[in-house]
């Protein structure tokens, strides 16, 4: 039987493990430090990249004060490697110890928490996975998310080859929780953004101290419905309010993308301040569903899926701030599309074709 589907000790029921993500320190500490003094028996298993030596720094503290400071040495520094190498036997012995009655797990800054739990969720026995719970700032939520810093340029990254955007982290953070903490102003122009990213039964709190213990390690984690959040192929648009000029484009064809003229136009349908989420295809790959992710200027498509028996269709969502964008966003999409007049003739007469995508989609299939 899988650790996952072991049924705990009735002397002792499996120990809530909330996982907590943030790009901010100071806000993912006081998150933390505000649980832990909420309820008696918390603890919180932190790590950092200590940036002299590129090892984590395994950190566990109580509300009375640090039980642990170690550095950890990994074989390679990635985050699935950092929770099965060191969060899962972590995780276990904590779990152990008397008086314990849940962990915060709060992974280096800038960790997707879907890497995170996704790593751990096999190991599950006496511990279980709570809903996870990310931090942001309001202030800020508008030039991190739509802005073009990496990670790296803040000493963000969560390794020497991390490569992301910040604008790719936050989302991250921000689709895959199940709560997430705001801080600042409810009603500014970085909570309506987040607000046309949240899904509806994604909870939202506006004051970090409002947040108490009990709610963050109550329940557990639905890491399918939490995926599907972030997997293209069911990408929705939720809206919001517009009082800051925050925009929601729903962008649907069954035609798909003309290769050609989606690279004459790919820095007009992704360039500039947009997060823009979805999936598309090309008459030359029709055995495939393509990604589309972009924040913050920086756009990554990959062939990801396999078409079923139906034909695949194109959706992008995308939200800007900026009212220019959304015409020059719309007539892009358009533009990149086949023609009726060149739908109406089929696939046939991309057979054989060169295949303009694939430094960025990889090798086609043989067959096709």
């Amino acid at each position: 039987m899988p650790a996952s589907d072991r049924p705990s000790s009735p002397e002792r029921p499996a120990l809530p493990v909330a996982v907590l993500t943030a790009l901010e320190p100071v806000l993912r500490d006081a998150l933390v430090a505000s649980l832990l003094l909420d309820a008696d028996g918390v603890i919180a298993l932190r790590y950092e990249v200590d940036e002299h030596s590129a090892s984590l720094r395994r950190i566990v503290v109580a509300a009375d004060g640090v039980i642990e400071d170690e550095l950890v040495e990994l074989a390679h520094p990635c985050a699935s490697c950092a929770m099965r190498e060191d969060a899962v036997p972590a995780l276990a012995r904590l779990a152990e110890r008397p008086g314990v009655t849940g962990i915060l797990l709060a992974p280096p800054i800038s960790a997707d928490p879907s890497v995170v739990a996704g790593t751990l969720r096999p190991h599950q026995d006496a511990w279980h996975l709570a809903p996870t719970v990310a931090v942001a700032s309001a202030e800020t939520a508008v030039h991190d998310l739509l802005g073009d810093d990496t990670l790296a340029e803040r000493g963000l990254q969560w390794a020497s080859g991390d490569e992301r955007s910040v604008g790719e982290a936050l989302a991250a953070q921000l689709e895959y929780s199940d709560t997430l903490v705001l801080v600042g102003e409810p009603e500014g122009a970085g909570a309506e953004l987040i607000e046309h990213l949240r899904a509806p039964e994604q909870r939202r709190v506006d004051d970090l101290y409002a947040l108490g213990a009990a709610e963050v390690l109550e329940g557990r984690l639905d890491h399918l419905l939490a995926l599907r959040r972030r997997d293209a192929r069911h990408v929705e648009p939720y809206g919001g309010p517009t009082a800051h000029g925050t925009w929601t484009l729903d962008l649907c064809c069954e035609r798909p993308f003309h290769p050609g003229r989606l690279l004459e136009n790919i820095e007009r349908l992704g360039g500039g301040r947009l997060r823009a989420r979805g999936r598309f295809w090309v008459p030359d790959r029709p055995d495939s569903i393509c990604q589309w992710d972009g924040a913050g200027g920086q756009v990554s498509i990959g062939a990801v899926w396999r078409a079923g028996r139906d034909l695949p269709t194109t959706r992008l969502v995308v939200t800007g701030v900026e009212p220019q964008d959304l015409p020059r966003v719309r007539d892009a999409f358009g533009a990149s599309l086949l023609t009726p007049q060149e739908w109406s003739r089929g696939l046939t007469p991309w057979l054989g074709t060169e295949d303009a995508l694939a430094p960025w989609l990889g090798a086609r299939d043989a067959a096709v």
